[in-house]
């Protein structure tokens, strides 16, 4: 079973940057994808990005490509997601989540950091 906690989330002004972190814990990952979600008030949740464990092939949503960067750090387990240029729009609970690299849908999840920017 895999564990997951989200931090580093917070208030910041439009155009700053935070950096989120997701610590994983329970089993190796290496042949697992993480992956970043956010669902804004009265909003599907939606796809951020996402990394494979092993080689760190990555992928974005249109939405946030060139402000997000997504990473992980093998030696801590831990994921990140770091976020530059937020606008109001950005404002949202953030998730990670984490799936075997088989499977089509993510099974385990953090509890969430919320994440808002201000105009």
């Amino acid at each position: 079973q895999v564990q997951l906690a989200e931090s580093g989330g917070g208030s910041v002004q439009a155009g700053g940057s935070l950096r989120l972190s997701c610590a994983a814990s329970g089993r190796t990952l290496s042949m697992y994808v993480m992956g970043w979600f956010r669902q804004a008030p009265g909003k599907d949740r939606e796809f951020l990005a996402a990394i494979t464990w092993a080689d760190n092939k990555m992928a974005y949503a249109e939405p946030i490509k060139g402000r997000f960067v997504i990473s992980i750090d093998n030696v801590k387990n831990v994921g990140y997601l770091q976020m530059y240029g937020l606008r109001p729009e950005d404002t949202a609970v953030y998730y990670c989540a984490a799936k075997p690299r088989t499977h089509a849908t993510y099974e385990h999840w953090g509890q969430g950091t919320q994440v808002t920017v201000s105009s």
